[in-house]
């Protein structure tokens, strides 16, 4: 069956890919094409139709995840701004936006069992050098982008230790981070000896 009547295609990849979730974060790597099939609603024919192999699923599922992720960023991103360091900005407020700390967790633990894969991990280290690339073009000294970035990626993926800040202290270490970005000449007279 390749989709369920009135379902298009793309739902269908969504349907697979919020099973995968499910399954892979409940079951690890050990779980099978039949696993996420059964949790999708739809036959393993179903699932191959989109995904040949259980690699094929896992890499798009990163990808997905990833894209999702940027997507975030760029709808984060304030329209009125037209000053350097726009895209770190909206990469924070993407990062630390409480919905997206809610699901943090789910996120992280899902694509730490996904990296596993070998094709998987080139498709982090290929979004990373993404990252790298398009935040060294948004126009702000390389050691505040660092440095907003790190704090924002280490904030989100506390819960993964059992850590996390509270909402109103979030919302602060935001504001904390984005005026790094709008005055970093005054950061880095603060830091240099």
């Amino acid at each position: 069956m390749a989709r369920t009547a009135g379902r298009t295609a793309q739902d269908t990849r969504r349907v697979v890919f919020d099973a995968a979730s499910t399954v892979f974060r409940t079951h690890g790597m050990a779980a099978t094409l039949d696993d996420v099939a059964q949790e999708a609603g739809l036959s393993k024919g179903g699932v191959i139709y989109h995904f040949a192999t259980k690699d094929h699923l896992m890499t798009a599922l990163a990808q997905s995840l990833l894209e999702d992720f940027r997507e975030a960023v760029h709808s984060s991103i304030d329209p009125s701004d037209d000053r350097p360091g726009r895209l770190t900005r909206a990469y924070v407020r993407a990062s630390l936006a409480e919905a997206e700390l809610r699901t943090a967790h789910e996120t992280y633990s899902l694509i730490t069992q996904l990296i596993t894969s070998p094709a998987v991990a080139e498709v982090a280290r290929e979004d990373a050098s993404r990252w790298r690339r398009d935040l060294a073009d948004d126009g702000l000294p390389p050691a505040v982008t660092s440095l907003v970035v790190a704090a924002a990626d280490g904030a989100n993926a506390a819960p993964l230790w059992g850590g996390g800040i509270d909402a109103a202290e979030n919302e602060r270490l935001a504001d904390q981070l984005i005026a790094l970005t709008l005055d970093p000449a005054g950061w880095a007279r603060a830091v240099t000896p």
